[in-house]
């Protein structure tokens, strides 16, 4: 049997002081962070971490892809708490953090109760969720042996450079992060508490979401390829207008999406012309095609309509279409087991929640292919993040995670 009071909760306070901390780390002239995984920023917040996890009274490891990890207890399959602390380039202090210190703090709260648990527990700290060095996850996909190899040793990340170039003084290599599955702990289950980024929660006044479902994701390097010519002597009806075509396809294929796949989203947040020129038409637009649905059926489906109708474009305005798929996710329901244990532990807490799906993708998603996956959000304010302004009410987090510390210690007492 578990030891361990009922009312056993974080300090808040603690977890409030350590968000903040880390997030004076890698603070930008914008006001944001930017601590893309190995930037001066980030390897302080590595350092910053490793400080707390044996300040705690934790055992620190770092495997051969750069994923930090404190660990409680002896013994059998762990149950891994976490997230991220790497950012988007202008981003903010809790998307990814608030998930890993909130892990830390049930850790030190377990240890200051002397709970006796049937399983050791422990929290994480994945290598660059956010893609900025070769696609997304790339520390969860390399903990649970699913990245691609020619994308690890051939791929730029997002700043133009080998990742090779960018581990140099890390004391990690390509080999250490695609051989980083094999000196993978047995894990029995893995809970992450992340922020919604997105306004369903607080629309609801809902402090709780139980995620039951993370879209897939398809994303795509796309370009159209004209003809560079004058645009002061070239008439509009004989121009091969790359940027026209890009911006046909644009609304064309949001009209196909919202009439044919209302549980699918497509965005283009990425545009580059070239030349490039004031007076020139442009000859080529370079675009970033990014599909997803929590459905697989609806993104293979939506995929292949929005590339055959890519084609028709270029058919239209005499110019070529080409694309590459750059990353892809496969949308994952999580257990149901894990989403009524959440749900028993907010009716004991009197939490009010409900349950949702997740358009973004978390490490939860990659973690489901080898263990029991269970995900936790809570609201942001106005749905936003990735950006300097994103922020929680203290009081949501403080929930947030008490759900986690209670569920962390049900999941690890399983077979007691």
């Amino acid at each position: 049997m578990v030891n361990h009071p009922r009312d056993i909760q974080v300090d808040i306070h603690r977890l409030r002081a350590d968000i903040e901390s880390l997030g004076r780390i890698g603070r930008d002239p914008r006001g944001g962070l930017s601590r893309p995984s190995f930037s001066p920023g980030d390897r302080e917040a590595r350092a910053w971490l490793r400080d707390k996890i044996e300040k705690a009274g934790l055992r620190y490891h770092q495997d051969g892809a750069g994923n930090i990890f404190g660990r409680l207890g002896e013994g059998g399959p762990v149950v891994l708490a976490g997230s991220h602390i790497d950012t988007v380039i202008n981003g903010g202090q809790f998307d990814g953090a608030a998930g890993v210190l909130a892990g830390l703090e049930c850790l030190r709260r377990i240890r200051e109760e002397r709970l006796q648990l049937a399983r050791p527990v422990g929290v994480v700290s994945f290598t660059d969720e956010e893609g900025n060095l070769v696609g997304d996850f790339l520390g969860s996909r390399a903990f649970t042996g699913r990245l691609d190899p020619r994308e690890v040793e051939g791929g730029l990340t997002a700043s133009g450079r080998p990742l090779r170039d960018v581990l140099e003084g890390t004391g990690l290599s390509v080999v250490t992060i695609l051989r980083a599955h094999a000196e993978r702990p047995a894990v029995d289950a893995y809970l992450e508490l992340h922020i919604e980024q997105g306004p369903t929660l607080e629309a609801a006044g809902t402090p709780i979401g139980i995620v039951d479902r993370i879209a897939g994701k398809s994303y795509r390097l796309c370009s159209y390829i004209g003809k560079a010519e004058h645009g002061g002597t070239t008439p509009i009806e004989r121009r091969r207008d790359a940027f026209l075509a890009a911006a046909d396809f644009a609304l064309r294929g949001t009209r196909l999406v919202v009439s044919r796949h209302r549980d699918g989203l497509m965005t283009i947040g990425r545009v580059s012309l070239s030349p490039g020129a004031f007076s020139v038409v442009p000859g080529q637009a370079d675009f970033s095609l990014d599909i997803r649905s929590a459905s697989a059926d609806t993104l293979r489906g939506m995929g292949s309509e929005l590339l055959e109708l890519a084609g028709e474009v270029a058919a239209e305005r005499d110019v070529s279409f080409r694309s590459r798929l750059a990353d892809e996710t496969e949308p994952v329901r999580l257990p149901e087991k894990l989403l009524a244990l959440f749900e028993e532990e907010c009716d004991a807490l009197g939490y009010p929640r409900l349950r949702l799906a997740s358009g973004a993708g978390h490490d939860a998603q990659i973690m489901s292919s080898i263990t029991e996956a269970g995900l936790i959000f809570i609201p942001c304010a106005g749905g936003v993040s990735h950006a300097p302004d994103e922020t929680v009410d203290w009081e949501d987090l403080e929930k947030g995670a008490n759900l986690l510390l209670r569920s962390l210690i049900r999941s690890a007492s399983r077979g007691s």
